[in-house]
């Protein structure tokens, strides 16, 4: 299941530079992440490490992302497949 920032962000941007995916992003009024590229860092290290490194605790399961660690594994390997891509 990819990740999502709570209304308690403070907008403190410690979590944007952790993304392995670059998945957060600064939105509106908070930071956001884009659930097409959370693999809750799956396939990169053991935890995902916006929480890690959050200071408010304000990046939780998203419930309408509802992902299997098999299926994020998979999302990690399209990723990496994709930015490694040889282009012309």
């Amino acid at each position: 299941m990819a990740l999502l920032i709570t209304d308690e962000c403070i907008n403190c941007d410690v979590c944007e530079p952790e993304c392995p995916n670059k998945a957060i992003y600064q939105g509106i009024e908070i930071f956001e992440i884009k659930p097409k590229l959370c693999t809750e860092c799956v396939g990169h290290f053991d935890i995902p490490q916006c929480a890690e490194v959050c200071p408010v605790a304000c990046i939780a399961k998203d419930p309408n992302n509802k992902e299997t660690k098999k299926q994020l594994l998979n999302r990690f390997y399209k990723l990496i497949t994709k930015d490694n891509l040889i282009k012309d």
